[in-house]
């Protein structure tokens, strides 16, 4: 085997069948933190422009069920209910359908924690069975040259370098988004305490002009 090149490629088709198996697992992992990174990443810059678009009257975007949700809970008239009241169970209707959409729109979120925190350990697994391999070389061969130990050991740093190619950037990815989602989640907020005051203060004043009319 050619440990000389010191390429991913290389040292996964040089190692044995199970570190193989930890490598590619690890890769696949990896491949799915990327996916999951520009995922949250789409979601938050739509999410963002759509709640700053929609504080300024334009287009709601992809808030647009949490806009129907306000326009409903606006559409039902309770008796007795003052403007306080009716603006109070808007912002708390808009607010409740804000959850289930930013919870959706999370959804890899989860994924990205679990990988951050498996992967090392996935990595070290791989790392304790190349050393093993290197052990039991030894011991079949009688000899602890350089050349009998250096295979296991190959293999066994090359699984934890994939292990971290997973997790370091499943970690940041967890970390930056879920902190870019927090922000989002103010400026939805903003959007439905603005929203819920522009519908009550149109149908007071509405209410009014009718009272003057009368």
């Amino acid at each position: 085997m050619d440990y000389n090149t010191l390429s991913p490629l290389a040292m996964f088709l040089n190692a044995g069948p199970v570190g193989k198996a930890v490598m590619g697992l690890l890769l696949l992992a990896s491949i799915w933190t990327w996916v999951l990174i520009v995922e949250g990443v789409v979601a938050v810059t739509r999410i963002t422009k759509s709640a700053r678009s929609a504080r300024q009257g334009g287009d709601v975007g992809v808030l647009a069920p949490v806009a129907e949700a306000g326009r409903e809970a606006f559409a039902l008239d309770l008796p007795d209910e003052t403007i306080g009241d009716k603006r109070a169970r808007i912002a708390d209707h808009m607010s409740r359908a804000a959850r289930e959409f930013l919870t959706k729109a999370e959804g890899g979120l989860p994924n990205l924690a679990v990988i951050s925190s498996v992967a090392p350990f996935v990595g070290l697994f791989g790392t304790v069975w190349g050393i093993m391999t290197s052990f039991a070389g030894i011991a079949q061969s009688q000899d602890t040259s350089l050349a009998v130990v250096a295979p296991g050991i190959a293999e066994a740093l090359a699984a934890t370098a994939y292990g971290l190619a997973a997790a370091i950037p499943a970690s940041v990815g967890y970390n930056r988004i879920g902190a870019a989602f927090a922000r989002v989640g103010q400026q939805v907020a903003h959007y439905i305490e603005d929203e819920a005051l522009l519908m009550c203060s149109g149908h007071q004043t509405r209410a009014r002009r009718e009272r003057e009319a009368a």
